[in-house]
């Protein structure tokens, strides 16, 4: 057992500028810290089997979640279904910090969705 942060976990890059930090990466659990520039967004999709909380840190998020976008705040979080819809896109003018918790972990759990033009 560790106290952990994003200058120890594991990080990795994703899309264009963007960081993910696992600061649990259990069989059942995962927990991420991400980082997502101005402008930055993820390719939008579902997933078959794990559930997600994102809980924004700093910043903003607009998320789309089968066809509804939601603004979300710091302090503020959004739960997606197994199977929902959804792209994180970052329309703000700071960084977006926030946290992913999957359960189970949503890794090589992707199901592809159609491209909306929402973000």
């Amino acid at each position: 057992m560790r106290v952990i942060d994003t200058s120890n976990a594991e990080h990795y890059r994703w899309g264009d500028a963007c960081d993910g930090w696992h600061l649990v990466k259990q069989t059942g659990l995962s927990v991420i810290e991400e980082r997502v520039p101005p402008g930055g967004s993820e390719v939008r999709h579902a997933h078959a089997r794990a559930r997600q909380f994102f809980y924004v840190l700093a910043g903003e998020l607009a998320i789309e979640v089968d066809g509804v976008t939601h603004r979300v705040t710091a302090g503020q979080g959004l739960d997606i279904a197994p199977t929902q819809a959804h792209q994180v896109c970052n329309r703000g003018d700071i960084d977006a910090r926030f946290l992913v918790v999957s359960q189970p972990p949503s890794h090589n759990d992707r199901i592809p969705a159609p491209h909306t033009e929402s973000c």
